[in-house]
């Protein structure tokens, strides 16, 4: 039998349903804990804001966050912890897809019916899982920083600068017998390299801190290869703002929201 079988979502202030997941379970105490579930969904501003009802083979779990709250019915098997890392999950992949303004205009049961899908995936990934969860959903990066957004502005220009140079020499490298043609590949993989910084700061990836130095060799290499094609000042531009977005990929941190499952 699987570890998470119902999850519910409901507007805070009035118990209003907004999405719900797609019934597969029949079975009796089932039955009666989703009408426990539904019945308690009307009362919850009175309540903490997370809380578990225990009952005999299953349990119901609860996290409110935002004028919304987040229900699920779980085999009494699975962890605590993880049952509120399933609502926590629940509540992000909610968030993300519908905002404040949205929830508060709802004026029908059920508005969000689609976020179905949403929740048989998250129930699947921790059911498949024995209820760790999947590897990549519980961890997600910290916000942009504002010197983080001007790390990009600064990359794409950059990125902007070497692609603009790359294609206009490359009208006089087949003038020339391809004379230039290490100029372009300069320009095109010092390009290259500023789109991946802007990806690496982004997005979480593997390997971060060796992808980020790997970036930042080339474009120092690149950019002293082209010495002859840009001044002092502007090699000393190119190459500080690729250590500055190296630092910055390097200092920005993975959240592990496990941590914030905790009961």
């Amino acid at each position: 039998m699987p570890l998470i079988l119902f999850a519910f979502v409901v507007r805070l202030r009035d118990g209003l349903p907004l999405s719900a997941s797609t019934d597969f379970e029949h079975f009796r105490e089932l039955q009666e804990r989703k009408q426990q579930l539904r019945t308690i969904s009307k009362t919850l501003a009175r309540f903490p804001e997370r809380g578990t009802v225990k009952g005999q083979e299953l349990n119901i779990f609860f996290i409110s966050s935002e004028g919304v709250s987040y229900m699920t019915v779980c085999h009494c098997s699975l962890p605590v912890a993880k049952a509120f890392c399933f609502l926590e999950d629940l509540r992000w992949e909610f968030t993300t897809c519908f905002n404040s303004t949205a929830v508060s205009l709802a004026d029908r049961p059920y508005p969000f019916l689609e976020f179905d899908s949403t929740i048989q995936k998250l129930k699947q990934q921790y059911n498949q899982s024995g209820g760790s969860g999947a590897g990549g959903q519980n961890v997600r990066l910290e916000p942009v920083t504002a010197p983080g957004i001007l790390s990009l502005v600064l990359n794409i220009v950059c990125a902007s600068l070497n692609i603009i140079r790359g294609v206009h020499l490359i009208e006089y490298t087949f003038q020339d017998d391809y004379e230039g043609i290490w100029n372009v590949v300069a320009f095109l993989l010092a390009f290259a390299c500023c789109v991946c910084q802007c990806h690496l700061y982004l997005f979480h990836s593997s390997l971060k801190k060796h992808k980020s130095f790997a970036l930042l060799s080339v474009i120092v290499l690149c950019n002293l290869y082209l010495l002859g094609l840009r001044n002092p000042w502007q090699l000393l531009f190119h190459i500080s703002v690729a250590c500055i977005s190296t630092l910055l990929i390097l200092r920005r941190k993975l959240i592990d929201r496990s941590n914030d499952c905790g009961v």
